[in-house]
């Protein structure tokens, strides 16, 4: 039954699930000036924009 359930949730809606794909979790490690630790930005990004978020400050 639940091979059953996995099917039908990848055919419900694939039109979503291809844009889906389009997306990145990109995780940036930034150093603080005050005290030299290290904090991490994260977002999801559009595959066609993850230099734009890497290269922010």
């Amino acid at each position: 039954m639940a091979k059953q359930a996995k099917t039908a949730i990848k055919t419900k809606d694939q039109k979503a699930a291809a844009e889906a794909k389009n997306w990145t979790k990109v995780i940036k490690a930034v150093k603080s000036a005050k005290s030299g630790s290290y904090t991490f930005q994260e977002g999801i990004v559009h595959k066609d924009k993850i230099r734009d978020f890497l290269n922010r400050k």
